[in-house]
């Protein structure tokens, strides 16, 4: 299945059904799906506490190029690979 480029004016939110909570037996953040648990990279829990269904993908990259102090075109890249491969695994909707 391909994946459409992500607009930059999409607004990703997580799909029906999925949550990101704190697990306190791990002692860290994970993705609560149907029939599975994601542990998100520190880079992946930034992105996803921004996807709250309201923000755009411009504002998620601007607000962490500023947050980090980095390049906007590396977070953009970055930014856009995670949603992708998220939206492909029904995690995140756009």
């Amino acid at each position: 299945m391909t994946i459409p480029a992500l607009s930059s004016e999409a607004r990703p939110g997580l799909a029906p059904g999925v949550r990101l909570t704190f697990d306190k037996a791990r002692d860290r953040w994970v993705v609560l799906a149907p029939e599975r648990v994601l542990v998100p990279d520190e880079t992946a829990l930034e992105i996803l506490q921004r996807c709250d269904g309201a923000k755009q993908v411009d504002a998620i990259i601007d607000e962490l190029a500023t947050a980090y102090s980095a390049d906007r075109s590396e977070i953009e890249h970055d930014v856009k690979d995670l949603l992708a491969s998220l939206i492909e695994k029904r995690i995140v909707t756009a």
